[in-house]
């Protein structure tokens, strides 16, 4: 088994049902490579680093984070800066329904359209 996958298997409930939702939509959504970086479940796309799952200390939700989140922000307002952070937003999913697989699908696109343009420059 890979360390991203033991690490989801090791969380608590809600978090562990909600972790392996969002990575199998990641997954059958884009070409990623899944690597376990910094003791998170990361998911890499044109061998960038594209979007990770946390559980945050204190918090009750999965903290879903896009790393150029920031340049999405316009068209998809539900992504958070929670964290005064430069480019990163994410969403926080505290319950599988809280989760729209359309348009999460729909943003896992749009980010990874950023990552193609950047990739180019």
């Amino acid at each position: 088994m890979k360390p991203a996958e033991e690490h989801i298997l090791r969380q608590l409930e809600p978090y562990q049902s909600i972790m392996l939702y969002v990575r199998s939509v990641i997954m059958k959504t884009l070409d990623v490579e899944e690597k376990y970086s910094y003791k998170l479940p990361f998911y890499y796309y044109n061998k960038k680093s594209f979007v990770f799952l946390n559980v945050l200390k204190g918090t009750d939700y999965v903290d879903v984070v896009f790393m150029d989140g920031a340049l999405l922000e316009t068209e998809f307002p539900e992504l958070q800066d929670a964290n005064n952070r430069k480019r990163v937003r994410s969403i926080q999913v505290k319950n599988l329904e809280d989760l729209d697989e359309l348009r999460f699908v729909e943003l896992l696109k749009s980010a990874s359209k950023i990552k193609l343009k950047a990739k180019k420059k």
